[in-house]
């Protein structure tokens, strides 16, 4: 195998001086064809898996590697050299502006952070020479956003937990994520911290990994012919989209299917590269055989991605113009109110409470300031992560050390949210866009949940955050997100940091789209049905007929005047006024009629009969009219209730022999006759206005009475609310009280927690608490001597946790402790030469009942060599002679 790799060197690297050069260059007018570039982070014991890993490369492969291994800046790489000999691929160093080319391995050199950008490669260097740096997910976030779906992580062996955070970029952009297997690595821990964001793809030994990736990639249909599901969805696969919607919302109960479908397609297409399913159909098909699989895309589409301190500028304005001008809006101090809506794992909700307190230190207002987040997001294990408080170590990426020694304590191997900033947030399940809103909030921050929503969700969604805003309240999105046309709802206050100020006007409420579970569904229009041939054409024919020919001019008005619907030819008696259109019949009557419809359709309406105006003289375009004008208030139909229709009708002028005797009989008075036709007109006046006031008054006198039974009833009430303060009073008190109590036993708890922390841990004993089912309950940190045991192994059976003992009837004898109640101790030795002397005993409580067992480890391996010593001393004394 040497001599193989000796001679294939050369080659190897005449090949490798071909390929690479440090100027990236493309063919003129045709950009360079895309390749899957995978990046591979390994540390301590990581050279094994990486020669495993290269190895079983699949010859031909159209994928680039890039190794990002943690090495010594004092010492000369060579871990390009040591690679060579395991794998075929030219091996070469990372050097500054290299273009990244197929079928190419390269290595980061010692004392450089590398990123690539446009597939070409740069060295940075390092913000700190030593100490905790994290180049994998520095490089993984580079790759993420440099190479999108095309993007693909591979975490190896290695301590601590590089990586893990870098992987929720790639998993973002659409990227794949495969971890080698936690028990073939040497050390697990980079491994099994990837394992623990419930974000990876593929979990196999290094061997078996690039097969497995290679696979995956040559199923995926989003490199079928360059194009995805969506850029060529045909009839079958639109019908096939919906049926996997319909399956998530009978699983889970949430509905995608407004969704933006690249988003939704770009994951279906991710599942069914890792199951090599290559059609839509057969995946549903697949969908409903497995439910398990639908709960796995379920998540697949919840993916989170967020971080402490995300895009710090916008932090960075909301501590230095919003959280300032909140706290002056409150002189006397306030309890402000936040939402977090898609809060994921809570990073961003603890950012909130943090940039808070820094602001409030900083400002040092008078009143008294205090802040609760309500934290919401549809996935119940983000929200029991975001609970917990607990984060990866090399969360420091994004918090200053400033941060992290005042807003988290270390626990284990991360760090984990203070008690101070934990109290101020609120998490709980929510679907945003189906369960009720958060209401009287002066923050609300939606960072990157409308990028992956459909045109009409996030038109639903802002105007319902406008709703939750108090007047002037802020709105805070994401960095490719904005307010879009709704500029009526909110207003710029740093377009660049995408923050928003609620403007002060209220949405109607036809507007607002309150959140339901139970959508109203949709309804069909009808098509009108065809008329039937012959009678039925010869009937509509003859109605419209008499509608245009010998029906009378009217109009349907409200109870104001405005006009809703004109039949007939009304130009000459109505014509619309100079000026702004005003479709108003006082408005718009001609000159004779204005006077009698302001009287005549007031007391249609308040009598419910009929009023007619009979020829009353209107003037038209050069001369006079005669007409009847009548006013028939509306009761049926429903819908046109309140209403009422003006008809108008001529009538014939009277005999030219009449006018000329009428005007004989009053030639010699004609103010007479202006004065009696003045008379009339007051009367008629005088009487509609008694009538006006009657009605008036009845109203005022039954709205009198009306407020004064109101007035009682809400006396009634206030001694109700005023005796119900009191008690609110009592119990608030008795609640003070028990929360001291409370707050005093819980301080009684941890103190002695603490003392039996400390009391184990000085004993310098391996003690492993069992529960009754002998699932793991506690364990001291001696027991990882022998045990491979973390945190999160709590509730795990001991049988299937990988020990250093020969002792395979553990378990058992456990078992039989607590069967009999009696104590077992057997001395055991472990493969590495140690002994133990195992002691399992009951585990009884307070209340002398049985709840598990507990085994406790005594090294005695310094006694087992002495006792072998002194045998071997005896035995030789037997042997000499006497």
């Amino acid at each position: 195998m040497a001599s193989k790799a000796r001679s294939n060197k050369p080659a190897a690297t005449k090949q490798r001086t071909a390929r690479h050069s440090t100027t990236p260059a493309a063919p003129a007018g045709r950009p360079a064809p895309r390749f899957p570039v995978v990046a591979i982070g390994a540390s301590a014991g990581g050279l094994e898996a990486l020669e495993q890993f290269l190895g079983h490369v699949p010859a031909g492969s159209d994928m680039a590697f890039v190794v990002i291994q943690h090495l010594d800046p004092d010492h000369k790489g060579m871990m390009p050299e040591l690679l060579q000999r395991a794998t075929a691929m030219p091996v070469t160093q990372a050097r500054n502006r290299m273009k990244v080319e197929p079928g190419c391995v390269y290595v980061i050199p010692p004392k450089w952070d590398l990123s690539i950008l446009h597939d070409c490669l740069y060295l940075l260097e390092p913000v700190a020479a030593r100490g905790l740096r994290l180049p994998i997910d520095s490089f993984f976030r580079a790759l993420a956003d440099d190479r999108q779906d095309q993007a693909v992580c591979v975490i190896l062996s290695g301590m601590g937990s590089d990586g893990a955070l870098g992987l929720r970029a790639i998993k973002e952009r659409g990227g794949l994520v495969a971890v080698q297997d936690p028990a073939s690595a040497k050390f697990n821990g980079m491994p099994q911290s990837a394992v623990d964001t419930g974000l990876v793809d593929i979990v196999a030994a290094a061997p078996e990994l690039p097969q497995r990736i290679a696979d995956t990639l040559r199923h995926s249909l989003r490199g079928v012919a360059g194009a995805t599901l969506e850029a060529a969805e045909t009839l079958a696969q639109k019908s096939a989209f919906d049926k996997i919607c319909i399956l998530l919302r009978e699983r889970t109960g949430n509905d995608f299917s407004l969704y933006k479908k690249s988003t939704v397609y770009r994951r279906v297409e991710r599942r069914m590269g890792l199951h090599q399913i290559d059609r839509i159909a057969h995946y549903v098909h697949y969908l409903r055989e497995n439910p398990q699989e639908v709960e796995l895309l379920f998540k697949e589409l919840l993916i989170g991605v967020t971080s402490f301190f995300r895009d710090p500028a916008s932090w960075n304005s909301l501590q230095t113009q919003v959280l300032p001008q909140l706290l002056a809006a409150y002189p006397a101090g306030a309890t402000l109110r936040a939402w977090v809506a898609g809060c994921s794992t809570g990073e961003e909700a603890y950012t909130l409470a943090m940039a808070f307190r820094e602001v409030q230190q900083k400002q040092k207002p008078a009143g008294r300031f205090a802040l609760q987040i309500f934290a919401t997001d549809l996935d119940p294990d983000a929200i029991a992560k975001a609970r917990r408080a607990v984060y990866p170590a090399n969360i420091v990426a994004d918090v200053t050390a400033e941060r992290l020694k005042r807003f988290f304590v270390e626990e284990g191997e991360g760090y984990r949210v203070g008690k101070e900033i934990r109290e101020t947030v609120v998490f709980a399940t929510q679907n945003a866009i189906m369960d009720p809103p958060f209401t009287n909030l002066d923050i609300l921050t939606c960072r990157n949940l409308l990028i992956y929503l459909g045109p009409e969700l996030q038109q639903r969604l802002l105007p319902l955050f406008h709703y939750s805003l108090k007047p002037g309240g802020i709105l805070m999105l994401g960095s490719a997100e904005s307010i879009g046309n709704n500029t009526e709802l909110f207003e710029p206050q740093d377009a660049a940091a995408r923050l928003y100020r609620r403007r002060a006007n209220s949405l109607r409420m036809v507007d607002l789209e309150f959140p339901s579970r139970h959508a109203p569904g949709r309804v069909e229009a009808l098509n009108p049905a065809e008329p039937e041939p012959g009678a039925a054409n010869l009937q509509s024919l003859a109605d419209h007929l008499l509608l245009q020919q010998f029906s009378p001019a009217a109009v349907l008005v409200t109870a104001t005047g405005d006009v809703l619907y004109t039949s007939g030819r009304t130009g000459k008696y109505l014509e619309p006024a100079a000026g702004k259109a005003n479709w108003n019949i006082h408005v718009m009557a001609r000159e004779g009629l204005a006077h009698e419809l302001a009287l005549a359709l007031p007391k249609a309406l308040r009598s419910g009969e009929r009023v007619t105006c009979a020829k009353l003289r209107v003037g038209t375009n050069g001369g006079t009219q005669i007409v009847d004008v009548t006013v028939q208030p509306i009761d049926k139909p429903a819908a046109l209730r309140g209403m009422a229709m003006v008809v108008f009708r001529d009538v014939e002028a009277p005999p030219v022999e009449e006018i000329v005797a009428g005007k004989r009989a009053t030639r010699g008075s004609p103010r007479v006759r202006e004065l009696e036709h003045a008379l009339d007109q007051a009367r008629q006046e005088v009487q509609a206005l008694r009538e006006e006031m009657q009605t008036t008054q009845e109203e005022l006198k039954s709205s009198n009475e009306e407020m004064q039974s109101t007035n009682e009833e809400l006396q009634s009430t206030n001694e109700e609310l005023t005796t119900s303060k009191e008690e609110m009073q009592s119990l608030n008190e008795e609640l003070q009280t028990v929360n001291v109590e409370l707050q005093s036993k819980v301080d009684d708890l941890s103190l002695a927690s603490n003392d039996m922390a400390n009391l184990l841990n000085s004993t310098d004993m391996a003690t492993v608490f069992l529960d009754n089912a002998l699932h793991l309950r506690r364990f001291t940190n001696q027991a990882t001597r022998i045990f491979r045991l973390k945190a999160g192994d709590v509730g795990r059976p001991l049988s299937d946790i990988v020990s250093d003992l020969a002792y395979p009837g553990l378990a058992a004898d456990a078992g039989e402790v607590l069967r009999t109640l009696a104590f077992v101790e057997r001395e055991i030795a472990t493969g590495d030469g140690r002994w133990y002397q195992v002691k399992i005993m009951p585990y009884r409580t307070m209340e002398n009942v049985i709840d598990g067992v507990v085994i406790t480890f005594n090294d005695i391996g310094l006694a087992k060599k002495l006792e072998a010593e002194l045998r071997a001393l005896a035995g030789k004394q037997k042997k000499e002679p006497t």
